[in-house]
């Protein structure tokens, strides 16, 4: 194989991205934001005394949905009893609903605290939770390194949200 220099441009069509690429900065917290808006627009899947569950706008897998304490923390230590329980009973109802929703084989379950560990949003705590399915990877993340996902985030909130209501309703 001879290299020759050139390379080949790999393009992919995500229009929802746009207002992101536009404005990476975000001037207010976006679960800060979640907590006074309406639910549908901030995508909140579930409300609690101390926390707000809501989905990724730019998510990994369909389904992936993130939890946070209400209050604006930026580490797990910073938290009370009371918030942690609810946050960790938080996170165990989403876990039931995703696997009620999805029937992933898998899920990853994760906290990244501060920007060395990936963090992408530093001053507000927040549960990542993302359904996995085996074989979920394909050619794109190894040859255009893109993920795809195949639901639309208003049918994914539609879905999760029925989901916790009837786990919710026995």
């Amino acid at each position: 194989m001879v290299y020759t220099g050139a390379t080949s441009m790999k393009v992919l069509w995500a229009p929802w991205r746009e207002s992101y690429l536009k404005n990476p900065h975000v001037e207010e917290c976006i679960f800060c934001k979640a907590v006074k808006n309406t639910d549908e627009n901030q995508f909140v899947v579930y409300r609690s005394r101390y926390s707000i569950a809501m989905l990724n706008k730019y998510p990994y897998n369909s389904g992936h949905v993130m939890v946070a304490p209400i209050r604006h923390v930026p580490s797990i230590e910073l938290l009370s009893d009371e918030e942690l329980l609810d946050l960790s009973k938080t996170v165990t109802l989403i876990v039931k609903a995703i696997r009620e929703c999805y029937k992933p084989d898998g899920i990853n379950i994760g906290v990244n605290i501060g920007r060395a560990a990936g963090a992408g949003i530093e001053s507000h705590l927040h549960v990542h939770i993302v359904p996995r399915w085996n074989g979920d990877t394909n050619f794109m993340p190894v040859i255009a390194g893109a993920k795809v996902i195949p639901e639309d985030l208003h049918n994914t909130w539609i879905k999760i949200k029925y989901c916790i209501e009837k786990i919710k309703s026995g």
